[in-house]
């Protein structure tokens, strides 16, 4: 099992971080040219950048047994289709009982915001306790990938 991380806008890396190394797990950053990141643990992984670039190489280096971070619910269902798990950066579990509701839900804004509306509400500022449910709701995931797996 390891941990590939949608690192480009990800606000929780040192709580992957944290988690993995407490259980000794391997941790894949991808971001594109325009990030940089060094963090003494993981392996990361540049490419270029252009349009879903990262998105494209997290998914070709995905295995079943891997848990995916990623806001992408577009990356979150191909990780699902892999047969991977994938949580995103709030701790909210993809899984195939959702992620046709939050794949519409995109759908349905995109076309809003194409129209000239204003699809959804401004995001709130994150929070110390935000990370703590994102690092619980790893945590959690990566305990039933190890009983199931």
């Amino acid at each position: 099992m390891r941990i590939l991380v949608d690192a480009d806008a990800c606000p929780v890396k040192e709580q992957i971080l944290r988690v993995a190394k407490r259980h000794a797990l391997p941790v894949i950053m991808l971001i594109d040219t325009s990030h940089e990141l060094h963090d003494g643990y993981s392996e990361v992984i540049v490419v270029d950048k252009a349009r879903d670039s990262v998105d494209i190489k997290l998914i070709n280096l995905l295995h079943a047994e891997d848990i995916v971070i990623s806001q992408d619910y577009g990356v979150a269902a191909m990780a699902l289709g892999k047969g991977a798990r994938a949580l995103n950066q709030n701790g909210l579990v993809y899984s195939q009982d959702n992620i046709g509701q939050l794949l519409f839900e995109r759908h349905l804004s995109a076309k809003i915001r194409r129209s000239g509306g204003k699809a959804g509400k401004n995001p709130r500022k994150r929070t110390a306790a935000d990370n703590r449910v994102f690092e619980q709701a790893l945590e959690a995931l990566i305990l039933q990938t190890q009983a199931t797996g």
